[in-house]
């Protein structure tokens, strides 16, 4: 089980995306004080838009094989999109290489070869069973709110996300439940007038999993900021 940190710097720099978990359980007291962390991020007119569902157990068991179901079906039953572009149409530079540089790490540490489809596919679909952790967490929106409603809602992501941290836990964020948001709402009686943000995934690392070597590069701040004076 992973330690608690106390350093700011050491939870920001411990923050990363983990693709395969431990069965530890997470208390739901430990759930709710994270979630009270998050909810200290800004918003507009302190519009506070999030909507927040744990899974854990049969439910988030139930959520995972309905959307595997769909995900290996030959005949889909619906259009698989997201509600919002998340991802651009057409990928430029500088981005399609560190997209590109991301995917080929991931699969070298996992022993696949660009080639094999198949295994990328079922790599993918763990997306779906929250990579096994014990706690699965579906970000919803109403849909009357703007763009800025979006922006505020990643500050409370990352508030989450380094709040865990903190605590000795990780998580991966995940886009994929995006276009499964049908079944995501049939599910967890989520309103048509919401709409399905990302998923996550909430536990403790497993420590002997491959993909979890993965760390990604950051660009280093003089390389993104002017300064004008």
């Amino acid at each position: 089980m992973n330690q608690a940190f106390t350093t700011f710097s050491d939870i920001a720099h411990g923050r990363r995306s983990i693709r395969r978990f431990l069965p530890t359980p997470v208390a739901r007291e430990t759930v709710l004080a994270i979630l009270d962390l998050a909810a200290r991020a800004p918003s507009g007119v302190n519009t506070q838009p999030w909507h927040v569902h744990v899974l854990s157990g049969a439910s988030k068991e139930k959520l995972s094989a309905a959307i595997l179901a769909e995900y290996a079906s030959a005949t889909p039953s619906f259009e698989h999109k997201g509600e919002y572009a998340y991802y651009p149409e057409a990928w430029g530079e500088p981005y399609l290489a560190r997209r590109r540089h991301t995917g080929m790490a991931l699969y070298s540490l996992l022993g696949i070869d660009k080639k094999d489809t198949t295994r990328m596919r079922e790599q993918w679909a763990r997306n779906y069973t929250f990579f096994d952790a014990p706690v699965g967490l579906i970000f919803s929106i109403d849909k009357v709110l703007g763009q800025g409603s979006l922006i505020d809602y990643g500050g409370f992501l990352q508030t989450l996300m380094l709040a865990a941290r903190a605590q000795g836990l990780d998580t991966c964020v995940q886009a994929a439940f995006c276009e499964y948001h049908p079944i995501v709402k049939a599910q967890l009686d989520i309103p048509d007038t919401q709409m399905v943000v990302c998923g996550m995934s909430l536990g403790y690392a497993d420590p002997d999993a491959p993909e979890n070597a993965l760390v990604l590069p950051r660009i280093p701040s003089a390389d993104f900021t002017r300064f004008h004076d």
